[in-house]
């Protein structure tokens, strides 16, 4: 899916203004902001690859907020002079260098950005925001993150609720309570974020803490009262809008290639002579040098060793140099190795060049396929390829890479399996640092101190962005060899961090590495669907969404679009006269789906319009979009598992994403029902049972916990017997469903206000049966209090197999951030450890396969299951041992329980 990078410039320009010396060029012209806000955007196009993006600033003038406010923002001073004289340079600079500009007139560049993140979101887009604003962080959800330049903080969901201690959807309350020195808007007097969140977290919702006003006592609370009739426009003040008017659409936003002739006219004029030289193409290393201009710190001193003061880099173009570089690394302890390729799909990408690397500061660049006129004549693809074979099959041949699976997957499309891998310096800052960017750019600035040639610079940006087999060999020597030589040195940089710590390196020993082959093989593999059930299935929920449609439009009395925000006000509040539950920053009326959903519990047309909404996304996502993914070669969809996006070790699944597969209704299991086996076989699904209450049972050690599991209890009949005081035969469905809630809700952190929600009671009774909950599992209680005070000593908590989560919030002084962070420590362990154990599963599961000789194959993996292609024959075999092989992989204190199932489909296997 496409990527949207979104930056708030005014932010940056602010920032760099502030940051930076009075730097000025010799006609005395300021040039800091523009220097730092440059620095800035390169650092970020190098993290964050996006096919499309835009800067965007804001407009001269008034803005909505001015009419709703005079005071808004009435306290800023003047803007100094200094500063105004680079606004227009910069403008110039940021669109010479391919990024598209937008001001847009009476709106704030936060709601020019809120617009787009929500237009491109809505398409599933992956969104960035880079900012150092905290108001955006508003505007987090699935797929869109919040990142911060200047100290590399990026928040998703889960961080933005470590951060500040209330969740995305909850930013505006809190920001409404809090206030806005920064634009002026008063918050509630002496209601700190420690208050704001206190009250957040016992009432939810800005709405219920109005209602509830006064019930909150002491001095805070009568300011809560006597600032109630501020309290919906401060909250208007601060809510970024999604839905203004803007000049471009998304598909105007594509990235673009720099304008040569206008960056040379800036940088002569402002003396950016290190940009300059990049810009005219001095040889190897000069283009690294973009950033260093404002942070020249020497990279051996970053680095902590001597960097090479030289660089040797070497062009493969004969056969002599060939075979003394094969004789080196075939002699070499440990060579770094990396492909050039002409894609980035693992399935389809074909070779373009190899290089390798053995001592820092020497590395060889292989081409083997570039083309044009200007291309050098190289050795033969397929002769050079049967002389390396032996080499990279070979176990014996230790080698390291940043991302080996890729070039895995490349050699594997070539017919070459890749033996000995050593080490993956992505895996090895994976296990060191699971908070931090695992790319190599962000790995060579953050641990050498380096910054690397980006992609872009090599192969431009945009329209005009030409593939790696057209760039100069001379150029992607530079490019390529240093990917190789950064890689070596990253690895002696890491390695060293993670061989010391006994459980870390055990981790990445023999827990990563491994995965890393499986995933390999399964990636291959792929999985085999039906393209005709879903294209019939496609068809069906078109004519659902049909119907529902013209039902929609007999509720509303005329025709509407049910897509458009406006239109659905004007029929839900303007014609129908429903409540308005909340407004836009705009000052209209709100559709978001959260609004739907507390309109639906009492009018009909909001309750159909969620129903259209979720079988469009279904039909889109999956039933149209699956048949297009099947690769041609294999007849198969072959999704990329990631080892190193959740911090808490899960996997991560993509193009297509495989394991947000809707299930609960029946048009989603339609979906799944369309992953089918082939003639001959069956699907067979295996699932870890209950898996994080049973690691909750270890870690907490409580007795009652632990027999209700030893015993082979139906645990929340269990919990329930306990809690209400009752034998497990006197149990209802009811108070069982209620002890599930609980079970989930505290692994989960959920307070009494949650539970309450959750099951529809009044708060009281819902914080009695927390309390009733400690009182028979007093070692559950225990391990909560002993792992917040192990995580606020050590900062990090850890898994059973030694994985640690940081968690840098855990003695913030905020006390909703800190809090917010003392439940993630409770739950991190338990999502860490299934994340490890069904890691461990699938690397016991391949290697029985391998040592039976079995036709079975790993096809999936989807949070704490296995998903297999099995031969008929080899049926009863594999659900006989499947589960007490996944259930031995680990000796925990209860007994793991493995659910099988087997089916035509991946459906019927459940």
């Amino acid at each position: 899916m496409p990527t949207l990078l979104l930056v708030d410039g005014s932010s940056y320009l602010y920032r760099a203004f502030h940051a930076l010396p009075d730097l000025r060029n010799g006609a005395g012209e300021p040039t800091g902001a523009i220097r730092g806000v440059l620095s800035m955007l390169r650092r970020l196009e190098a993290e964050y690859a996006a096919e499309y993006r835009a800067c965007v600033f804001d407009a001269k003038g008034k803005t909505f907020r001015d009419d709703w406010y005079p005071e808004y923002k009435s306290h800023r001073p003047p803007m100094p002079d200094d500063l105004r004289a680079q606004i227009e340079p910069l403008h110039q600079a940021v669109q010479a260098e391919g990024w598209p500009l937008l001001s847009v007139e009476g709106v704030e560049a936060d709601d020019v950005i809120g617009t787009l993140t929500r237009q491109a979101a809505e398409r599933g887009w992956q969104v960035v925001i880079s900012t150092g604003d905290k108001d955006l962080t508003q505007l987090v959800r699935p797929g869109v993150r919040w990142v911060n330049t200047m100290n590399e903080e990026v928040l998703d969901e889960a961080g933005v609720t470590a951060k500040f201690g209330v969740p995305p959807e909850r930013i505006v309350d809190y920001l409404a309570l809090v206030g806005d020195t920064v634009d002026n808007v008063p918050g509630v007097e002496k209601c700190g974020p420690k208050t704001a969140v206190k009250w957040l977290t016992e009432y939810g919702t800005l709405d219920d803490l109005v209602a509830n006003a006064d019930k909150v006592g002491g001095k805070v609370g009568e300011n809560l009262r006597r600032h109630l009739d501020f309290l919906p426009l401060g909250r208007k003040l601060v809510t970024v809008a999604t839905d203004v008017e803007l000049p471009v659409q998304l598909e105007d936003l594509p990235a673009r290639e720099d304008d040569k002739a206008a960056l040379r006219a800036l940088y002569e004029r402002f003396e950016f002579r290190t940009w300059l030289k990049d810009l005219d193409g001095a040889p190897v290393g000069a283009a690294l040098a973009a950033i260093r201009d404002a942070d020249p710190a020497p990279a051996d001193e970053i680095a902590g060793e001597p960097a090479p003061t030289e660089r040797h880099y070497t062009t493969i173009l004969d056969w002599p140099t060939f075979d003394a570089w094969l004789a080196k690394i075939d002699a070499a302890e440990l060579t770094a190795f990396d492909t050039e390729t002409t894609s980035l799909d693992p399935m389809a990408a074909r070779l373009v060049g190899m290089s390798f690397s053995i001592v820092p500061g020497e590395a060889a660049y292989l081409p083997l396929a570039h083309r044009g006129a200007e291309a050098p004549e190289q050795l033969p693809l397929d002769e050079v390829l049967a002389k390396l074979k032996p080499w990279l099959e070979s176990d014996a041949k230790p080698k390291v890479g940043q991302n080996l699976k890729y070039d895995a997957h490349v050699l594997a499309n070539h017919g070459i399996h890749l033996g000995g891998i050593a080490h993956d310096t992505l895996l090895q800052s994976y296990v060191l640092e699971s908070d931090k960017s695992h790319d190599m750019d962000s790995l060579a600035r953050r641990h050498l101190g380096l910054t690397t040639i980006p992609y872009t610079e090599v192969c431009g940006k945009g329209a005009k962005q030409i593939g790696f087999d057209e760039v100069a060999v001379e150029r992607a020597t530079e490019y390529a060899a240093e990917d190789a030589d950064v890689t070596l040195r990253l690895h002696r940089k890491l390695w060293p961090q993670v061989e010391r710590e006994a459980r870390l390196a055990a981790l990445y020993r023999d827990i990563e590495l491994p995965t890393l082959a499986v995933l390999l093989e399964m990636e291959c593999n792929g999985v085999l669907i039906d393209p005709f059930l879903l294209a019939g299935h496609s068809e069906e929920l078109g004519r659902r969404l049909h119907e529902l449609e013209r039902e929609a439009h007999e509720l509303a009395g005329q025709p509407f679009n049910l897509g458009s925000p406006k239109q659905l006000g004007e029929i839900l509040f303007g014609k129908l006269g429903l409540p308005v539950v909340k407004k836009t920053a705009t000052g209209q009326p709100s559709t978001d789906e959260e609004v739907l959903e507390k309109l639906a519990e009492d009018y009909p047309l909001p309750k159909l319009l969620l129903e259209h909404r979720g079988l469009a996304k279904l039909k889109s996502t999956y039933a149209d979009k699956l048949p297009r993914m099947v690769n041609a070669k294999t007849g198969r969809v072959h999704t990329s598992f990631s080892q190193a996006t959740a911090v808490t070790g899960r996997l991560a699944s993509s193009e297509p994403n495989l394991q947000n597969i809707p299930i609960r209704t029946a048009e989603g299991r339609r979906i799944r029902a369309a992953f089918i086996a082939p003639r001959g076989h069956h699907i067979v699904s295996a699932d870890y049972s209950q898996i994080e209450l049973r690691i909750m049972a270890h870690l907490s050690d409580d007795a009652r916990l632990l027999e209700a599991f030893a015993h082979g209890e139906d645990v929340h009949r269990a919990t329930a017997a306990e809690v209400f005081g009752s034998t497990p035969a006197e149990v209802s469905s009811e108070q069982r469903r209620y002890a599930k809630v609980i079970n989930f809700g505290l692994i989960y952190g959920m307070s009494a206000h949650g539970l309450a929600k959750n099951l529809g009671i009044d708060r009281a009774a819902a914080q009695g049966w927390i309390d009733r909950y400690f009182a028979r599992y007093p070692g559950v209680a225990a391990y909560m209090d002993r792992t917040r005070a192990e995580a606020r000593e050590r900062g990090y908590v850890e898994t059973v197999f030694g994985r640690r989560l940081y968690l840098p919030e855990i003695r913030a002084s905020q006390a909703g951030r800190r809090q917010a962070a003392e439940r993630a420590a409770i739950n991190a362990p338990m999502q860490g450890t299934a994340a490890d154990l069904i890691k461990k599963a699938m690397i016991a599961t391949s290697a029985w396969l391998k040592d039976k000789r079995l036709q079975s194959r790993l096809i999936l993996q989807v949070h704490d299951e296995l998903v297999l292609e099995v031969p008929d024959a080899e049926l009863d075999l594999i659900r006989q041992e499947l589960p007490a092989l996944m259930g031995g992989v680990a000796a925990l204190k209860v007994p793991l329980l493995v659910e099988v199932g087997a089916g035509a489909n991946w459906d019927e296997a459940h």
